[in-house]
């Protein structure tokens, strides 16, 4: 009977001190922290979120000095994606990709080469010298 007694006591005990916290709190001046009781934790309700993809973006570069001339479009309405991006490559060619995306047809895309847009540079004038013709000590003029 003395050992049923303390086996329902010793079981008394676990199961109250596993309901506190405390103890040690660590270093560094956390230190001791204080006993508290576990808190009723509501079931966490998960919910997924679902928003529509529609964005569209842009961008474009002409510098013909260095040669970087590209751009790029792109348009997202649902599971369609539609855009294009062009580049001027180093043989002088005008290089275009328009492409569509989806579910249904998957990626298609369409390449177009053109010549690239004629730059004409622009003349740079240049003033002729003026000449002076001296006339004073050994040829040498004054002004």
């Amino acid at each position: 009977m003395k050992t049923c007694i303390l086996a329902v006591v010793v079981t008394l005990g676990v199961a109250v001190s596993a309901q506190y916290h405390g103890g040690y709190g660590g270093y560094e001046g956390h230190g001791h922290a204080g006993h508290g009781y576990h808190a009723y934790a509501a079931p966490v309700k998960h919910v997924d979120y679902y928003a529509y993809p529609k964005y569209q973006y842009s961008y474009g570069v002409k510098d013909y000095h260095t040669g970087d001339v590209k751009s790029a479009h792109e348009t997202r309405d649902g599971g369609v994606v539609k855009g294009s991006y062009s580049l001027l490559q180093p043989d002088g060619v005008y290089r275009t990709v328009n492409y569509v995306a989806d579910p249904v047809h998957g990626f298609q895309a369409e390449v177009v080469n053109s010549p690239a847009p004629a730059v004409h540079a622009v003349k740079k004038v240049v003033a002729a010298p003026i000449v002076h013709h001296g006339h004073g000590y050994g040829g040498h003029g004054y002004y």
